[in-house]
């Protein structure tokens, strides 16, 4: 890795921890901004370099450091009933940064397609390991856990996609097709 994509990553772990202290509960998962920084990766950075800082944010995370929603860290918030949703974050980049190299679509809209891609992975996940940790059965864990988020977190990546124009724009970023 370059030097300029170290500090790169290094930013956006911060911009993730940041993004996941602006919370409001609703009942099991937070509300966040993280689905607006995590929309962001594919379109400003490589693929690998994408995954590389949500896989480090998950490590800091892991080891105590509190980086998650409501200033929390430690292994148990992975293993709990939102750490699905966490560890898709990192299992949906290699699909977002995919779908961002997919030159079939115009520029905005494998940026949107990307974070929905993204978002999906992460809500699937994160929906089995709330079924498993709380015992509760599909419709159940989608009523709590992603019917309420769909909406706004579509709306964050929509807004995800003129804030990676203008990153772009201003770093005069150019990599893997973009």
């Amino acid at each position: 890795m370059s030097n300029r994509s170290i500090a790169r990553c290094g930013i956006c772990v911060a911009l993730l921890a940041c993004s996941a202290w602006i919370t409001v509960p609703l009942g099991p998962v937070p509300f966040t901004m993280q689905a607006l920084v995590l929309a962001l990766l594919p379109q400003i950075m490589t693929t690998r370099d994408a995954f590389v800082t949500v896989a480090l944010y998950l490590l800091l995370g892991a080891a105590g450091v509190p980086v998650f929603s409501g200033f929390q860290g430690g292994l148990g918030v992975l293993l709990g009933p939102t750490g699905g949703y966490l560890l898709g974050f990192a299992a949906g980049m290699p699909v977002a940064g995919a779908v961002m190299r997919a030159s079939l679509l115009p520029r905005r809209a494998r940026g949107v397609a990307a974070g929905i891609a993204l978002l999906a992975v992460s809500y699937v996940l994160g929906t089995l390991q709330l079924m498993n940790v709380y015992g509760i059965d599909a419709p159940a864990a989608l009523a709590v856990a992603v019917v309420p988020f769909v909406v706004p977190d579509v709306v964050k990546v929509a807004a995800s996609v003129g804030v990676a124009e203008r990153i772009n724009r201003a770093l005069g970023a150019v990599s893997e097709g973009r």
